[in-house]
């Protein structure tokens, strides 16, 4: 059968190295190699198991500047870090918004922070969905175009019906096209909804039942 849903988490394209940093998991970011159900992919490690930073970081000299004593950053610190390290590039820096998601998809204790190992599994995934997006964005005007959109999604990996993905598209786009921020945002709710829905899929079939409270839980807190 098909598997929907289930697809790479915003790594590099296929040959597309992320300067300075490698990506676990198969391409794009995804999953590792193997088969799952009908021939899907298997899981594979989830990304972000990395080894305590070395002294020399610089990153880690970006996040301590910002985290403080307590050694974690909210949305806001989230912010400034990342404008700070540039990742955003050329692009319009992240919203406040974009920056509470982006905690959200890896805040698992619900605290609302996030430290430096989840910082640098966050700034991996953003690398990713950043050379996928100038992929398209080939006039480096900072948006790319509805179609590009669906082309973008569906190079991570993800197999959505034509119906969901034309209402992500409406829900991303402004003026007939999608900001850089914007893509980043559906990139990090896809994967966190993804991870939500696989959790719960025990036996890989594709379907799941929620209590309405974790139903809530999943879809509110992102």
């Amino acid at each position: 059968m098909a598997y929907p849903g289930y697809g790479g988490y915003g790594g590099p394209p296929p040959g597309v190295p992320v300067q300075g940093m490698s990506m676990p998991g198969g391409p794009m970011g995804g999953p590792m190699g193997g088969a799952g159900p009908a021939g899907f992919p298997s899981y594979g490690a989830y990304p972000g198991n990395f080894a305590p930073p070395p002294v020399n970081d610089p990153m880690l000299s970006y996040f301590r500047a910002i985290a403080g004593q307590d050694g974690e950053i909210d949305s806001e610190e989230l912010q400034r870090c990342l404008t700070q390290t540039g990742v955003s590039g050329t692009y319009t820096p992240f919203s406040l918004e974009t920056c509470r998601i982006m905690i959200s998809m890896l805040d698992v204790d619900m605290t609302g922070k996030m430290g430096f190992n989840e910082f640098k599994e966050l700034f991996a995934a953003l690398n990713g969905w950043k050379q996928n997006f100038m992929m398209f964005d080939q006039d480096r005007s900072g948006t790319v175009e509805p179609h590009e959109m669906a082309q973008a999604v569906s190079s991570m990996g993800y197999r959505i019906s034509p119906n969901t993905l034309s209402g992500i598209i409406k829900r991303y786009s402004k003026g007939g096209r999608i900001a850089f921020d914007d893509y980043v945002a559906c990139c990090v709710k896809l994967r966190s909804l993804t991870d939500a829905f696989r959790r719960r899929d025990a036996m890989q079939q594709g379907a799941v039942s929620f209590q309405y409270d974790d139903f809530l839980q999943c879809t509110m807190t992102i």
